[in-house]
């Protein structure tokens, strides 16, 4: 077995490897979404309305990761600096110097010199426009990007983390513990869960953790059903009817023996549980359910190309955003899926 980075490489994996290799859109799609999950993850020192570093007396600072009161540079105000305020540039600039972000501007920065009101058109200032406050456009994107990717990044682990639990169970245990447990979740999966986001998500107060929970509720069963089967099927083999005789424990044999067997159709399905789950969060936002007024998101820059007709850059920006990211990650699936094929492993 080959060694990579000091860990063993079995043949099997190295052939998947490959395979997924060789459907070069997926390759490169993977390669595209890293690069952009890597900007957006970065985009305080891309998209930012504080300057990456500054130099003023002598000394310098980091306004990008730590707050200055104004009178540090000799301001009047002991609240934080704003490095867009004309006066606090010139005093900065009388005896030091700043070097800005690619876009001076963060997701929530209103730029009030706009040469009409906004939406303001895409200039050399605001590369792809403004929103109706204001608010630049591309820097709203790539926060919006991260938000909906690392939201999907979540939801999809802990949601495969409860699927694959409750549906090992079923499958390892069977009997009584599958049928009510088969019965129950058949009840679950016909609520109509986005109505009973919208209703539960204008009770709470909503944010991140709230809406990421209460996704959580409705989504685990996307890899019960998957796990389960290969348990039912797994539970009967011959090396788990031995382990089970030598008295190793259920838990033991379940983890072990069974659950890598499992993984494999587990996998397959990753990609485009995190691409539904962005896709949910979208809707809600365009909505008017999903993050709090004023968070970065790609549903809300839809909504408002919905109600600014007369701004096309709104609703093209924020489509070919998520058209982008949902095309990539289902390329990606693609090539994950043909990479465990079993059709195309050796015997």
């Amino acid at each position: 077995m080959a060694r990579v980075l000091g860990l063993r490489v079995t043949p099997l994996t190295r052939r998947r490897y490959e395979n997924f290799r060789a459907n070069r859109r997926a390759s490169v799609s993977l390669i595209v979404f890293a690069v952009l999950f890597g900007v957006a993850l970065l985009a305080e020192l891309v998209a930012n309305d504080r300057p990456l570093l500054l130099a003023f007396d002598g000394g310098l600072y980091v306004p990008v990761l730590r707050a200055y009161p104004e009178t540090t540079f000799g301001g009047d105000f002991p609240t934080e600096a704003d490095y867009r305020d004309p006066f606090v540039i010139e005093l900065i600039e009388a005896k030091g110097w700043m070097v800005w972000p690619l876009i001076p501007y963060s997701y929530d920065t209103i730029n009030y010199d706009l040469p009409q009101p906004a939406p303001s058109p895409p200039s050399a200032e605001n590369w792809l426009g403004t929103d109706d406050q204001g608010r630049d456009v591309l820097a709203r994107s790539i926060y919006g990007f991260r938000i909906s990717v690392v939201f999907g990044f979540a939801l999809t682990l802990l949601s495969s983390a409860v699927g694959v639990a409750i549906g090992a169970v079923q499958g390892y245990f069977g009997g009584t513990v599958d049928l009510l447990t088969q019965r129950f979740v058949e009840i679950w999966n016909n609520l109509p869960f986005l109505y009973l986001l919208i209703i539960l998500n204008s009770v709470l107060v909503p944010s991140f953790w709230t809406l990421l929970a209460l996704m959580l509720l409705f989504s685990w069963t996307a890899l019960e059903s998957v796990v389960r089967a290969e348990f039912l099927r797994g539970r009967n083999f011959d090396y788990v009817r031995a382990a089970r005789a030598m008295g190793v424990a259920d838990t033991a044999i379940m983890v072990r023996h069974v659950l890598p067997n499992a993984m494999v159709a587990t996998l397959t399905f990753l990609p485009f549980i995190l691409g539904g789950a962005v896709t949910v969060l979208t809707s809600l936002d365009f909505l008017g359910f999903g993050l709090p007024p004023g968070s970065p998101s790609l549903g809300e820059l839809l909504n408002q190309g919905k109600n600014n007709l007369q701004a096309p850059w709104l609703g093209f920006t924020g489509f070919t955003v998520i058209a982008l990211m949902l095309s990539l990650l289902v390329f990606v699936g693609e090539g994950v899926r043909d990479a465990f094929d079993p059709r195309k492993l050796p015997n």
